[in-house]
C-alpha cells in the first residue's frame, strides 16, 4: 500500500443504538473527528439512515447495521456487516440501553426486569466479546478502546423509579471494571461513562416525561446533559489523550 494510502486510514468506530439521542450524537462526532462510522440500531431504520447521511457529509464511511443487542446471533451479524463494509473495528461504543416503565420495585414484572438486563448487560458482554475477537493482539488485531454508557442510577439506586434500570447499569460497571483489567494486555482499554439524566426521548417513552425538568432544577449546573455532553467525554475516552485510562468511570452528570 502507498504510505499516502496509508496515512488515509481513518479508525473505525461501531456505536450500539445509534439512532437517535446519545448514540446519534456520538456517531455524528465520531465521523467529524475523522472516524467511519458503523450505526447499528433497532427497528428505527429511517433515523438510522439519516445518521449515516449526516456522517458520510462529515466526510466519514458510513454504514447502518440493523441488529438487536439482546440477541448474540444479531450481534454477530451487526459485526460482520461492519467488517465487510469497513473493515476492523478499532471502537465500540455501547450506547444502547432501555429504561423500561417507572414504578416500585415490588410492581416490576418478570418480563420488564429481563428485558432491561437482556440490553442493558447481556447487549455489553455479547458486543465486548465480538470487539474483543477483532481488536485482541491475540486474534491478530491491534489493540482498541471499548465505551460503555452506564448511568448515575447504577450509584443513586433509583428507588421508587428504575431499580431495575439502576442495576443493569451498576453490573455494566462491574463488567467495565473487569473487562478493563483483562483485555489492557492485548491492547483494549475499556471505560464507562456514568451519565446523569440526558435530553433523549427514553423518558417520554417510559411513561416519565417530567422527570428531565425535575432532575434539571436539583441539579449545580442548572440542566440536564444533551447528548454532545456525553458523545464528547466518549470522543475523549476513545482518544490517545485517555492513553493511560482503562477500566474506570467517569461520570458525566452537571454535578448531580
Amino acid at each position: 500500500m502507498p504510505l499516502e494510502a496509508a496515512e488515509k486510514t481513518r479508525p473505525i468506530v461501531l456505536v450500539t443504538g445509534a439512532s437517535h439521542g446519545i448514540g446519534a450524537a456520538t456517531a455524528r462526532l465520531f465521523a467529524a473527528e475523522g472516524f467511519d462510522v458503523c450505526v447499528n440500531y433497532r427497528s428505527d431504520e429511517a433515523a438510522a439512515a439519516e445518521v449515516v447521511r449526516a456522517c458520510e457529509e462529515l466526510g466519514a464511511k458510513a454504514v447502518a447495521a440493523r441488529g438487536d443487542v439482546a440477541s448474540p446471533e444479531e450481534v454477530k451479524q451487526v459485526f460482520q456487516t461492519c467488517d465487510s463494509a469497513l473493515g476492523r473495528l478499532s471502537c465500540l461504543v455501547n450506547n444502547a440501553g432501555i429504561i423500561g416503565r417507572a414504578c416500585r420495585l415490588e410492581d416490576l414484572r418478570p418480563e420488564e426486569l429481563a428485558a432491561t438486563f437482556a440490553v442493558n448487560t447481556y447487549g455489553v458482554v455479547y458486543c465486548i466479546q465480538e470487539a474483543a475477537r477483532r481488536m485482541s493482539r491475540r486474534h491478530g488485531g491491534s489493540g482498541g478502546t471499548i465505551i460503555n454508557m452506564s448511568s448515575l442510577a447504577a450509584m443513586l439506586g433509583s428507588p421508587n423509579e428504575y431499580i431495575h434500570y439502576a442495576a443493569s447499569k451498576g453490573a455494566v460497571e462491574s463488567i467495565t471494571a473487569g473487562a478493563g483489567k483483562e483485555l489492557a494486555p492485548e491492547g483494549i482499554r475499556v471505560n464507562a461513562i456514568r451519565v446523569g439524566t440526558t435530553n433523549t426521548r427514553i423518558h417520554t417513552e417510559g411513561g416519565n416525561p417530567d422527570r428531565p425538568a425535575r432532575v434539571a432544577s436539583l441539579t449545580p449546573m442548572g440542566r440536564i446533559a444533551e447528548p454532545e455532553d456525553v458523545a464528547q467525554a466518549a470522543l475523549w475516552l476513545a482518544s490517545p489523550g485517555s492513553g493511560f485510562v482503562t477500566g474506570t468511570i467517569i461520570t458525566v452528570a452537571g454535578g448531580f
